[in-house]
């Protein structure tokens, strides 16, 4: 009997990186970001989400809910939760306690207002929630001319309340900006003081942050500056990939430094509308409402929005840079709302391309954020409804012990099919 034996050439293929899985989407986000309220005792400048008054059609309890017993089943890893000001949700509380013992790990970000030395001690025994406190100075002038009034001390205290609880874990949270990059070793200093960890992130010109990012936006130097700090320092510090555009000075920074829009990130905000970015809250970036049929499963994966975002971009006039595939031409927030078109440079380019378009204002058509909860507009025309009035209870309770770790890596428990 004669054996015919048949040999098949080997195809050489180059292994998929995380960042190729993450391209095209995953079956659910690694992160989302949840502003559970627009309600807030401050009225801070930058606020992306122009946020101060709660709007009357906020999502319920029992929706809230419903909500994170479809993150259980997608197996979503952590929801960022925030607002607003999350604490101000007379349900805040519940809402947490909730989340944690059905496998979704809550980190929140907060001003401090309501973290008392009980709510710290509550918090520090619970392994599986993280604290961000956000402060944009590292003095109290720096900071309250941007987030307001004594907002520097309630931050300060927040602080220590947790780190008298010993609370170790939680982070301190800055937005850099043209008066706070000169502050980074100082705001380093801080975060030691008091056992955190210092968190930065990029201002985007979305929200209230559209008004003023002409003169709160970092200088050219600046950005350079920013970029060597975190070269020096990167191993110590979180930046929740902000500053991928920065990589084009050299050496790409910690992260995956892409634009997860609607792949692996996206937005809930208080009345369920889903967004693929949190900072481009406008009804381009709409993908869907939660409380539509299908909810936020079928939103994330069947939306016609995420479904295009998630087919190979083309890199437009970016794509013969150099420096494109470290970059990968930045932010697609920050581009939207300078009126940069979406497959242009950054408005930060470091090559200064972004900077060169703006100077044509004529070709420009920067988008106005869609909705303002700011306290000092006039309040929303729905069936005779005014604004809700805020109040903020000292009373607030951690509940039982939660069952699902919520990592700082948003990596953590993700394995790519076939690996």
């Amino acid at each position: 009997m004669t054996m015919e034996l048949t040999v098949e050439s080997p195809v050489t293929t180059r292994p998929k990186r995380l960042v190729d899985h993450f391209e095209s989407g995953l079956d659910a986000p690694i992160c989302l970001t949840w502003e559970l309220t627009y309600a807030c005792n401050l009225s801070c400048v930058h606020c992306l989400s122009s946020s101060g008054r709660r709007d009357p059609r906020e999502l319920s309890t029992d929706e809230c809910k419903a909500i994170i017993d479809e993150l259980e089943r997608m197996q979503v890893f952590y929801v960022n939760i925030g607002g607003g000001e999350p604490t101000v949700r007379s349900d805040f509380w519940e809402l947490l306690d909730y989340a944690t013992a059905h496998h979704v790990g809550v980190k929140f970000s907060t001003n401090g207002v309501k973290i008392t030395p009980e709510v710290a001690a509550k918090l520090a025994a619970n392994d599986y929630v993280d604290v961000q406190i956000s402060l944009d100075g590292a003095t109290a002038e720096v900071n309250d001319a941007i987030r307001g009034g004594r907002s520097y001390d309630t931050a300060l205290r927040a602080m220590q309340n947790l780190s008298d609880a010993g609370m170790t874990n939680f982070k301190l949270s800055v937005v850099c900006t043209r008066t706070n990059i000169p502050q980074l070793d100082e705001f380093k200093e801080i975060a030691d003081r008091y056992g955190a960890q210092l968190r930065l992130t990029r201002l985007r010109p979305s929200g209230r942050g559209a008004d003023v990012w002409d003169e709160l936006h970092p200088t050219a130097e600046q950005q350079r500056e920013l970029y060597d700090w975190l070269i020096a320092n990167g191993d110590n510090v979180l930046t929740g990939d902000s500053f991928f555009h920065l990589s084009a000075y050299g050496a790409a920074l910690p992260g995956l430094n892409l634009c997860g829009a609607g792949r692996v990130v996206c937005l809930i905000d208080p009345v369920g509308d889903v967004y693929a970015c949190p900072f481009a809250i406008h009804d381009e970036f709409l993908a869907g409402n939660v409380r539509a049929p299908g909810g936020f499963t079928h939103v994330w994966r069947e939306s016609e929005l995420f479904q295009n975002l998630r087919k190979p971009q083309s890199g437009g006039a970016c794509s013969s840079c150099q420096f494109f595939d470290t970059c990968k031409g930045g932010c697609m927030a920050a581009k939207f709302f300078t009126g940069l078109p979406l497959d242009g440079p950054d408005p930060e380019c470091v090559r200064g391309f972004g900077e060169e378009m703006l100077k044509d204002k004529a070709k420009l058509t920067p988008r106005v954020p869609s909705g303002d909860h700011s306290h000092r507009t006039s309040p929303p025309v729905r069936s005779g409804q005014g604004p809700v009035r805020v109040t903020i209870s000292r009373k607030g309770d951690v509940p039982r012990q939660p069952v699902h770790a919520c990592a700082e890596d948003p990596l953590t428990g993700f394995v790519p099919r076939g690996a």
